[in-house]
């Protein structure tokens, strides 16, 4: 069962390579038309490491089907990073989003725990009118390597939910150049956007091993108030727990060095 009731696991080997989250909210043209100050001193105790991106967004077209279709480039997009002395953890922040990034996770309440003050700054400081989009992304990355199960296939490891062919045995995975799953589907109380299958990180420039990719974004989506925010976050980290344990089998569980978390 995908979505089922599991416990909560801490793991000696963990497979999180980043856990992101992110709210969107309507376009605060301050926060991009002067460097954000009073943010920065309030949340640089923690995040003492100060970077400005101005990036440039893909074209749009405009007038489709119509004589006079053309592409605009819209106006550069200024990305102020607040970053921990250890470059672990990163708060982002634009005119229409603030996000929490680390490459570090251990457990959702210290996760938590390290978005709430920034958070609350930042809705004292800009006082947005409400969120347009909360999600919370877990990109997980499982290597064979690291957990002496190199001569295991994918069928030992993942379950076949997220395997497609892989899962048939009389397909041979190294005939296989790529197969991957991609899933777009409504939960209860949120949106999940799922992708599962190998590949290489960062295309493989530092590191050549095929890991197993499993990266899941829940979301939820409409005119949020500030005080919807822990709840839906919560949610959406239950569900993610949930996903998880139904994508690994017993196997991996194992190798991975589960302890059960109080």
């Amino acid at each position: 069962m995908l979505f089922s009731y599991y416990d909560r696991y801490q793991y000696a080997v963990n497979p999180l390579v980043e856990v992101i989250c992110q709210l969107r909210f309507p376009a605060i043209l301050s926060i991009s038309a002067k460097e954000p100050v009073a943010f920065q001193e309030a949340v640089r105790r923690d995040f003492p490491r100060y970077l400005v991106n101005h990036e440039q967004p893909a074209p749009k077209v405009t007038g489709l089907g119509t004589p006079n279709a053309k592409l605009e480039q819209g106006a550069p997009i200024t990305n102020y990073s607040f970053i921990s002395a250890d470059g672990l953890w990163k708060l982002n922040l634009t005119n229409s989003f603030i996000a929490l990034s680390t490459l570090r996770y251990q457990r959702w309440e210290d996760f938590a725990q390290r978005l709430d003050k920034p958070l609350a700054e930042f809705i004292q400081i800009y006082q947005p009118s409400f969120f347009e989009r909360i999600g919370l992304r877990y990109v997980n990355a499982f290597s064979r390597k690291a957990l002496n199960l190199e001569g295991s296939a994918w069928s030992d490891l993942i379950a076949p939910a997220f395997l497609g062919i892989l899962a048939e045995q009389d397909v041979d995975e190294k005939a296989v150049g790529k197969c991957s799953l991609d899933v777009e589907m409504a939960l209860e109380d949120c949106r999940l956007k799922l992708h599962a299958g190998p590949g290489l990180l960062g295309g493989g420039k530092k590191d050549p091993e095929v890991k197993f990719i499993l990266d899941n974004d829940f979301s939820v989506s409409g005119n949020l108030s500030a005080d919807r925010v822990p709840g839906n976050l919560a949610v959406m980290h239950q569900h993610a727990v949930r996903l998880f344990r139904g994508a690994v089998t017993s196997e991996l569980h194992t190798a991975m060095g589960a302890t059960p978390m109080t």
